[in-house]
């Protein structure tokens, strides 16, 4: 059975690099906010090409102080796609904010543009793209939408490692930027880790004090923060593994055309690579109007199919009363019919 994602061959393809990492960061015999953090960032940042990155604990987390360091809070609105995982909902929420959804494209599955005017309000903060599924959103669009209503973008870019638009990365055109390395990620790490970039040096300092309790100096605390720091082994393991995105990337991009090739004669609606974009194939998602049937055939060849995402955030126990009587069609269409062949980093090899 091939499955969404092998650990272990990712493991063994840079095993070595690993093992002498680890002897060199157990010998330093410092565990936070060290040189691998420092190192990581600075990588990191030059790599998707911003000015400045901060490690934190998670994707959630770079998120919420991506929020805050805006301070958006109570009698805010936050434009967030109906089509979506809750974490980029839940940010909103956290820093008690309003999450107005919008609706998605049916093609690209990723906030529309057109319909994000019509959303707008007196309340309205900022906007939060969610780069779904490795294709980023019609940023151009969206980052002029927000000059011309003076809004903050906040992209969420859990599942666009390495994505671009025109040679720009994901990560590089909202005010501030929002990274999970969740290990099923293009860039994983091997347990929770997360990164806020930006070309502002002052958000960046501020992120700094959120993520390690509001503090610059020890015991000098200047607002009231949070721990959220990127731990030392986990930036040593990503600089390694940051080595390999673009490799990576390209695996999935390859195992992508297997799948175009191998299932030509399905009538589904395949994934799209808009003129000017970079996909990276997180997932690899398709619409279907027998998902069941296909999903059920798809294992019987040895495929393991997952649905991402089968609730939208709107119609999960946690918001259905909050957002009760509120349609969206699109949104509801795409969760009956979508589903993900499995496809990771190191597929390429086994097709």
């Amino acid at each position: 059975m091939i499955l969404p994602n092998d650990f272990k061959a990712e493991y063994a393809a840079i095993e070595t690099e690993v093992q002498v990492k680890m002897q060199e960061f157990f010998a330093k015999g410092w565990y936070v906010l060290g040189e691998e953090v420092k190192a990581f960032e600075q990588e990191f940042a030059l790599s998707v090409g911003v000015q400045h990155c901060v490690g934190v604990a998670n994707g959630l987390d770079a998120l919420i102080l991506a929020l805050k360091a805006l301070e958006i809070g109570a009698g805010d609105e936050v434009l967030v796609p109906s089509n979506t995982y809750i974490a980029s909902v839940l940010a909103v929420s956290h820093v008690g904010a309003t999450p107005v959804f919008v609706e998605p494209h049916p093609l690209t599955h990723n906030i529309d543009p057109i319909r994000i005017e019509e959303r707008i309000t007196k309340k309205t903060k900022a906007i939060l793209p969610v780069h779904l599924y490795g294709l980023l959103c019609d940023m151009p669009a969206i980052m002029g939408l927000a000059q011309k209503h003076n809004l903050y973008v906040v992209e969420d870019c859990a599942q666009a490692h390495g994505a671009s638009y025109a040679g720009k990365q994901a990560g590089n055109w909202g005010h501030v930027n929002a990274f999970s390395f969740y290990p099923t990620k293009n860039l994983g790490a091997y347990g929770d880790a997360g990164a806020v970039t930006t070309n502002d040096a002052a958000i960046a300092k501020k992120i700094q004090m959120l993520r390690n309790y509001g503090s610059e100096v020890r015991y000098q605390n200047e607002m009231i923060g949070y721990n959220s720091r990127l731990d030392e082994i986990q930036a040593a393991l990503l600089r390694i593994k940051l080595k390999h995105l673009h490799n990576w990337n390209t695996m999935r991009r390859q195992t992508a055309e297997v799948f175009w090739r191998e299932f030509s004669d399905k009538a589904w609606i395949f994934p799209v690579e808009p003129q000017g974009y970079y996909h990276v194939y997180h997932q690899f998602v398709v619409q279907s109007e027998q998902r069941e049937a296909d999903i059920l055939a798809l294992e019987n060849m040895g495929y393991k199919c997952l649905i991402h995402y089968p609730i939208p955030p709107y119609k999960s126990n946690a918001y259905k009363t909050q957002f009760a009587g509120q349609i969206f069609p699109i949104a509801d269409d795409l969760a009956r019919k979508v589903f993900s062949l499995p496809l990771h980093g190191k597929m390429w090899n086994s097709l």
